[in-house]
C-alpha cells in the first residue's frame, strides 16, 4: 500500500474516472433544505396550523411532536439560470451559479441524532469505528501528492468545525488513511519547523536512524501499523518543506483573496479554507474536508442561517468559479451538506417569541448539492411532497450518494473492500446504488 518512499501509493480505479479529487463542504448540524434549496409554497397556506393528522403518521422527529405547528419558510425563493433552479435569497452567489449545481432534493437517511447522522454521511455507518469516505478514497486510490497528505480536515464555525475524530479516520483500514486536521487558528500545522541548530541533513540522519529501527522491528511483527508510523515520519519530513509554500497566500492575488472573503469578516476563515482547498487539489490532495459548524438552529433559526449563510456562501462561489477559471472543476467533485435537514415544522424554544423559532432535525428530506467532474450540472434530482416532509420521487439514500461520488471517481463501490472480522466491509455497507440521474 506504500510507495517506497512511505507515501500512499497511487493505485488504478475500476473504470474511467470523471473526477480526480473531492472536497467536501460539511455544513455539519442540518441546513434547513425549506428556507435554502427546495421551496414549498403549501406551507405558507398552513402557517401556523397544526399539521394535519394524515401526515402526522410515522414521523419521528428528536425534540418536537408531529402535532407542531407548521412554520413557512421567510424567504424568497427565485429560479435562476437556464435551468431555472429554485434558490432562496440567503444565498444570492450560490443561485448566479445554479447551472453548475446538481440539486439533490430526494436525500433521506434513518438518523434523526447528530452523531449517528453525521457518521453514516461520512463513514456510512451510524457505528463508531467505520472508516471515512476520504479514508476509503485513499485507499482504494492513494495519493497524487508526494509532500501533503491525501486527506485532510480544515474546520470553521463557533465551534471550529466537527469535533469528533471518528468523522476523518480510518477505522479499521491502516492508519495512513486517516484525514490529517489542520487547525482553525494560530499555527495550521503544529511543529511544522525543525528544532532550532537542527539542518536538513541533520534532521534526514536522525528519520533514517528511526526508518531503520521501524523497519526492524516490521520485519519481527508484521503489524501494518508500523507501516503507518513509518509512513507518518517521512510525509511529516517532506511537509516541512511542501507545506509553508501551500500556506502562503501572499503570491494569491488581491482579486482572489477578496473573491473569496479571506481578507475580511465574516466570511475570513472559511473562505480561507475554501482557498486552501482549491490549493490542495492543484498539489494533488485526493480529498479535503472542510467542516463548517454549526447550523443546528432549534431556535433562533432566521439569525443562525442568516449568519452562516452570509458566512459561506461567497466562498462556496468563488470555490465553483476559481476552479472553473483553472480548470479544475471538470475533475474535483463538489459536495455541499449536511447530516440531515430540518422540519417544516416551528420548534419554540422561548414560548410566545416569533423570533426565537427554530426547526427540530429531519433526516425523512433534505437537500445537498454536487458540482464538478462526473455530475449533471443544472439539473434537480428528487422531489418532496407539498410540505417537504418526505421524498416522494427519486429517493437518495446516504448509501447511494455514497456509491455515486466513488462511481465519479471511477471506482465501483462494491469492489471497493477491506476484510474486517471475517468479512468484506465497504463504504456503502450492502446497500448502495449509482444514482444515474445525478451523472453528466
Amino acid at each position: 500500500m506504500l510507495a517506497r518512499d512511505g507515501r500512499a501509493a497511487t493505485r488504478s480505479p475500476h473504470h474511467t474516472p470523471r473526477a480526480k479529487n473531492v472536497i467536501f463542504l460539511f455544513m455539519e448540524g442540518g441546513p434547513s433544505q425549506v428556507d435554502l434549496f427546495d421551496p414549498k409554497p403549501e406551507l405558507t397556506r398552513l402557517d401556523g396550523q397544526p399539521l394535519p393528522p394524515s401526515l402526522r403518521e410515522g414521523l419521528r422527529f428528536a425534540f418536537i411532536k408531529p402535532t407542531a405547528k407548521v412554520w413557512a419558510s421567510r424567504r424568497p425563493f427565485q429560479r435562476h439560470g437556464q435551468s431555472g433552479i429554485e434558490v432562496s435569497d440567503w444565498l444570492p452567489q450560490l443561485a448566479r451559479r445554479a447551472d453548475e449545481l446538481c440539486v439533490v432534493r430526494g436525500m433521506f437517511s434513518e438518523q434523526f441524532n447528530h452523531h449517528p447522522g453525521q457518521l453514516l454521511l461520512h463513514c456510512g455507518s451510524p457505528l463508531v469505528g467505520r472508516p471515512s469516505m476520504g479514508s476509503w478514497l485513499l485507499y482504494g486510490l492513494g495519493s497524487e501528492s508526494e509532500s501533503l497528505p491525501g486527506f485532510v480536515v480544515l474546520q470553521s464555525g463557533p465551534r471550529g468545525g466537527s469535533s469528533s475524530t471518528g468523522l476523518f479516520a480510518s477505522g479499521f483500514l491502516p492508519s495512513e488513511f486517516q484525514g490529517v486536521p489542520f487547525a482553525s487558528g494560530g499555527e495550521p500545522i503544529a511543529y511544522l519547523n525543525r528544532p532550532a541548530g537542527v539542518d536538513t541533513a541533520e534532521q534526514r540522519a536522525r528519520l533514517d536512524l528511526i526508518r531503520g529501527l521501524n523497519e526492524q522491528r516490521l520485519a519481527e511483527l508484521g503489524d501494518s501499523e508500523i507501516n503507518a508510523r513509518i509512513a507518518a515520519y517521512e510525509l511529516a519530513f517532506r511537509m516541512q518543506s511542501a507545506a509553508p509554500e501551500l500556506l502562503d497566500l501572499s503570491k494569491e492575488s488581491a482579486a482572489t483573496l477578496s473573491s473569496y472573503g479571506a481578507d475580511r469578516e465574516p466570511t475570513r476563515q472559511f473562505g480561507t479554507n475554501c482557498l486552501l482547498a482549491r490549493r490542495m487539489v492543484e498539489r494533488g490532495v485526493r480529498f479535503v474536508l472542510l467542516s463548517h459548524a454549526s447550523w443546528d438552529d432549534h431556535g433562533s433559526l432566521v439569525s443562525g442561517h442568516q449568519k452562516n449563510c452570509e458566512t459561506t456562501d461567497l466562498p462556496c462561489a468563488a470555490l465553483l468559479d476559481d476552479l472553473k477559471q483553472r480548470g479544475l472543476l471538470d475533475e474535483t467533485l463538489v459536495v455541499w451538506g449536511g447530516e440531515f435537514g430540518r422540519t417544516p415544522l416551528a420548534q419554540t424554544l422561548s414560548p410566545g417569541e416569533q423570533s426565537a423559532l427554530g426547526r427540530d432535525h429531519h433526516p425523512d428530506a433534505f437537500t445537498i448539492w454536487l458540482a464538478g467532474g462526473g455530475v449533471r450540472p443544472g439539473s434537480v434530482v428528487g422531489r418532496t411532497d407539498d410540505l417537504g416532509m418526505k421524498v416522494v420521487e427519486d429517493r437518495v439514500h446516504v448509501h447511494d450518494l455514497h456509491a455515486t461520488v466513488l462511481h465519479c471517481l471511477g471506482i465501483d463501490h462494491k469492489r471497493l473492500t477491506w476484510r474486517h472480522q471475517g468479512r468484506d466491509f465497504r463504504l456503502t455497507d450492502v446497500a448502495g446504488n449509482v444514482i444515474h440521474k445525478m451523472l453528466a
